[in-house]
């Protein structure tokens, strides 16, 4: 097992920006990962295998639903919390803080915003502690960037609907307990349904063959005739704003979850660069490194900063979807450089599970990908400072 040396970068004391609770939330779970995730996470991501065991230990340590309130069985914390628990877990791995972010974003989040009372108390606590799981259910085979072509649909009969068609690239799907499911009812409007195991015609078939996200479950949500009670039905949600509003949430968690990935990067080429001797003095010593890891510390801060004055946004009920999607799109972008950048300084050793940083290069292919693509974002910054739509 791998020993987890970790020292967070904090060149422009960030830290002294942050209240005690949102201390004690971050280095809680830094010490989690540390412990818990660190240890075993290369050997998973080879096998490409999820870690199950570690579902008890993220609902003990309050990351599902930080921001729920308490009253339903989440965490009552504010959204700089969130941020930095998020980016602690994907610290450890991108894929663990999928699973935290899929059940806290786009499950519990949308229970919580648009569904009924009944909704709330019966599945927000048993979330919450990670004893029930969930997934959403939004890209399909033919719609990604664009959701609002949809195929999957449901009509109603008696005290049910019926509802067909598939979903995938789904994050939780092979051992969700539920799925959070977007679908158009017979009018054409996207409706927002809780379909959970064991109904019958409901398969989560497993993706195989990823190289990214290994340790990560990912699968399809197929429905076949499915028979959903109407009282799972969400009855706060009704059209596209439904799915975004959650998708901004899970965005939001991203923008701090990618810094955690590029900080590991950064640390890992930091130590190397001390330690490794070519030439009789330290690589850290030349140039070039120098100008690498110079840089690397640079965008990272930027993206601190970038990320913190979010979350007062956010906390003040301030922040818009399109800045979410400005600091989710720089985040992604400067990770992934800095993984490769931190690669290169590693050398050979850099591709090896020896080390994180390859794992976490891979991994960032996707972040850049899912909760709206890195070209979206770029899009949708574009459109808010021009007025011009560029979609159609």
């Amino acid at each position: 097992m791998q020993q987890d040396l970790f020292q967070s970068p904090d060149y422009f004391g960030v830290d002294e920006l942050l209240k005690e609770e949102h201390l004690l939330a971050r280095d809680a779970v830094r010490q989690w990962v540390k412990k818990e995730v660190s240890p075993i996470i290369e050997d998973y991501c080879q096998r490409a295998t999820f870690p199950s065991q570690i579902l008890k230990g993220l609902g003990e340590l309050g990351c599902f639903g930080p921001t729920i309130p308490a009253e339903y069985g989440g965490g009552g914390m504010d959204y700089i919390s969130y941020g930095l628990m998020m980016q602690e877990l994907e610290r450890g791995d991108s894929g663990v803080r999928s699973t935290a972010s899929v059940q806290g974003s786009l499950v519990m989040f949308p229970i919580f915003t648009f569904g009924s009372e009944a909704q709330k108390r019966k599945y927000l606590p048993k979330l919450a502690t990670g004893e029930m799981m969930g997934c959403f259910g939004l890209t399909e085979p033919d719609h990604g960037s664009n959701p609002a072509g949809m195929l999957t649909n449901f009509r109603e009969e008696g005290d049910h609907v019926i509802l067909n068609g598939a979903k995938m690239w789904i994050s939780n799907a092979p051992f969700a307990d539920i799925a959070v499911v977007w679908a158009k009812d017979e009018a054409g409007v996207i409706r927002g349904l809780i379909v959970e195991r064991g109904m019958e015609g409901f398969s989560t078939p497993e993706t195989k063959g990823k190289w990214s996200l290994r340790a990560s479950a990912t699968g399809e949500l197929v429905f076949d005739q499915v028979r959903v009670p109407k009282e799972n039905i969400l009855p706060g949600a009704k059209g596209l704003k439904g799915p975004l509003t959650c998708l901004s949430s899970a965005r939001y968690g991203i923008a701090w979850g990618a810094v955690g990935a590029a900080m590991d990067c950064y640390d890992t080429a930091l130590r190397y660069a001390k330690e490794r001797v070519q030439f009789d003095r330290p690589i850290g010593g030349f140039q070039l490194t120098q100008k690498k890891l110079a840089e690397m510390v640079t965008e990272i801060t930027k993206a601190q900063l970038l990320n913190w004055r979010l979350g007062v946004l956010k906390n003040e009920g301030k922040a818009t979807p399109a800045q979410i999607s400005m600091a989710k799109r720089n985040s992604c972008e400067i990770a992934a450089n800095i993984a490769r950048n931190a690669r290169t300084i590693l050398g050979g050793m850099g591709i090896t599970g020896e080390f994180s940083v390859m794992r976490h290069m891979m991994n960032l292919e996707s972040v850049m990908t899912y909760e709206g693509t890195h070209e979206i974002h770029l899009l949708i910054t574009g459109m808010d400072v021009t007025g011009l739509d560029a979609f159609k």
